[in-house]
């Protein structure tokens, strides 16, 4: 089976073809379809997702809300995940943490970025996060650490 990478890659080639998979990618993990991200970019140690700023993510003052940019950064963390991982491994968020730096008053990209390198043993792995606004002024940025370990036999 082809992975993430290669998928995207070839989607993003033809006419609505990052609509689909940014749809595939929500069908997949539910919960992202709240934020409605349209996936930009996915290569081995890095991934961006587009988060719009609409109603339904809005918060009191009409801003984006810190969760539903948490959840873009967690789709663009996962997203890397899926393309760097090497075959025989799997991945798990193990925790996030975050700092809010400045109001998210526009769309969002997400971006996640980590070195591949590191993803070749065990262990826990710092993958860095940002949301950044249309300006370029990053609103959110952090780091969510994933649990990689052996896949097990099946």
């Amino acid at each position: 089976m082809a992975d993430v990478q290669t998928i995207f890659r070839r989607l993003s080639r033809v006419p609505g073809g990052r609509w689909a998979f940014s749809k595939a990618v929500c069908r997949r993990a539910p919960y992202f379809g709240t934020i409605r991200p349209s996936v930009r970019a996915v290569e081995r140690g890095y991934a961006e997702v587009a988060l719009p700023k609409r109603r339904a993510v809005e918060n009191h003052i009409g801003t984006v809300h810190v969760i539903a940019v948490c959840n873009g950064l967690e789709a663009a963390m996962g997203l890397l995940a899926e393309a760097t991982t090497p075959p025989g491994m799997r991945w798990i968020p193990k925790g996030m943490e975050v700092t809010y730096v400045a109001k998210a008053t526009s769309d969002l990209l997400c971006i996640a970025e980590s070195d591949p390198d590191l993803w070749t043993e065990a262990g826990d792995i710092a993958v860095q996060v940002r949301a950044v606004r249309d300006d370029g002024n990053v609103v959110v940025e952090g780091s969510i650490t994933v649990y990689v370990s052996v896949r097990p036999s099946s």
